[in-house]
């Protein structure tokens, strides 16, 4: 890497632009947030992508067919059953530089321009930008840009014998991980010999996404008034007390996946007895069939905290009737399941990162959900998460969210070192003719 500046005020004001345009997802938005602007966004996006020589060749919402699949997430097919607008409000872009060539030529890049809700005050003091999406992900989309660009100046097989894909994509926050942003575009051949996805990294590669599971536990009982607690289903003792087993029963069920026991909801009243309400789980797993493995663990965690409860409380005043009942009135679903998980070792990669001087995420630290997963059995693809800053230190989600400019140029340095390092591996010898053109990237 060098020390000349990389992202100039341009870079500057559309990263302000950016950051203005609020681009939450329908399953992240509140009743006060303002509709999301992801048109708009990708469209200013797309113009300064323009000046460096790239064209858009796919810019449009996501197909009908894809809310259908089995493996979407409910939240988003009740969304989108509940708002007819819901698909065509959630595009996603693509930019190409250089010709169409099969993905062996070809470097893909991915980023999401959608962000969670909140928005945040937008500022830049010449050092630090704040703002939703700081870090997660409009500031490493526009650095990505300026590694692009900067690339293609110091590499002249790139754009010519090399092509590189952007996908600037909606629907990777609010649960929807990609199942109607990036996985469509995967799904048409958009991807790459190398795959970068853009997320919070530290500016380490990290070769593995973790896949997410939801699981909701509702009881379905009957209430009662605080003067007769015995009569009616007490939900919030039942679902309290599964929490609590479930915590305990499925606490490292898997060595590299996390158990987080979520949301519990019964009702807000101090003088009756609920008898209905839902607990929820979400399960992160590093591998395709860890998740299976996971289900029918949860499974059985719930059929043996039924039990458990049922012995516990079957001799009490106030509970012997949710006891007797806990298993009729008590249902396992799933939010989500079914994702795969991301575990990719490609030596070649390995080898054009490290000679590139990006170090390898550590092989023993956690990583996380995104998008990279539908990358998960591409043959010959590598893929990798990288970009600057981190999602907890950087405030991502968070109040206060904020990107260094000094971390987009070094993830602007890093993006150029990358590119150029596949360029010089990727071209053909001198007097052999360059790939055929391929479809569709």
């Amino acid at each position: 890497m060098t020390g000349r500046t990389l992202l100039g005020p341009a870079d500057h004001d559309l990263l302000q632009r950016l950051l203005r345009i609020p681009t939450a997802g329908p399953l992240e938005a509140g009743p006060g947030d303002p509709p999301a602007r992801l048109w708009e966004a990708q469209r200013a996006y797309a113009r300064a992508a323009r000046e460096l020589g790239m064209r858009a060749v796919h810019h449009a919402a996501p197909p009908a067919d894809c809310l259908g699949r089995p493996d979407v997430p409910a939240a988003v097919r009740r969304a989108a059953a509940r708002d007819p607008g819901f698909r065509t409000a959630q595009p996603s872009l693509v930019l190409r530089l250089g010709p169409a060539l099969p993905p062996a030529a070809t470097v893909m890049c991915n980023v999401h321009l959608d962000t969670v809700a909140g928005q945040e005050p937008v500022t830049f003091d010449g050092r630090r930008f704040t703002g939703r999406g700081a870090v997660d992900a409009k500031g490493p989309a526009v650095a990505l840009l300026a590694g692009v660009r900067a690339a293609a100046a110091a590499e002249a097989a790139l754009g010519r014998d090399t092509a590189v894909l952007v996908q600037a994509v909606a629907g990777e926050e609010g649960g929807a991980l990609g199942t109607y942003g990036t996985r469509p575009l995967i799904d048409a051949g958009y991807y790459g010999r190398l795959n970068l996805f853009c997320e919070p990294t530290g500016l380490r590669y990290l070769p593995r996404a973790t896949a997410a599971m939801t699981a909701r536990i509702t009881v379905d009982g009957d209430g009662a008034v605080d003067d007769r607690p015995d009569a009616g289903h007490n939900a919030t003792v039942l679902l309290g007390f599964l929490a609590q087993h479930l915590a305990t029963a499925l606490d490292g069920a898997l060595p590299d996946g996390r158990v987080c026991v979520a949301g519990l909801h019964t009702g807000d009243r101090h003088n009756r007895v609920y008898g209905s309400g839902h607990l929820l789980l979400n399960l992160s797993y590093a591998r395709t069939a860890d998740g299976a493995a996971l289900e029918r663990a949860v499974a059985e965690a719930v059929g043996t905290g039924l039990r458990a409860f049922a012995e516990r409380f079957g001799a009490t005043r106030e509970f012997a009737r949710t006891a007797a009942d806990a298993p009729r009135i008590t249902r396992l679903d799933w939010e989500k399941r079914g994702l795969p998980g991301l575990d990719d070792h490609d030596p070649w990669a390995e080898a054009l990162l490290a000679d590139a001087g990006v170090p390898r995420w550590p092989a023993g630290e956690p990583a996380f959900t995104c998008d990279a997963l539908w990358m998960a059995g591409r043959p010959g693809a590598a893929t990798v998460v990288l970009g600057p800053g981190t999602l907890d230190a950087n405030h991502a989600h968070a109040q206060g969210e904020f990107i260094d400019l000094a971390d987009l140029e070094a993830f602007a340095a890093t993006v150029r070192d990358v590119l150029t390092a596949f360029a010089r591996r990727t071209a053909p010898p001198a007097g052999r003719p360059t790939a055929q053109q391929g479809s569709p990237v």
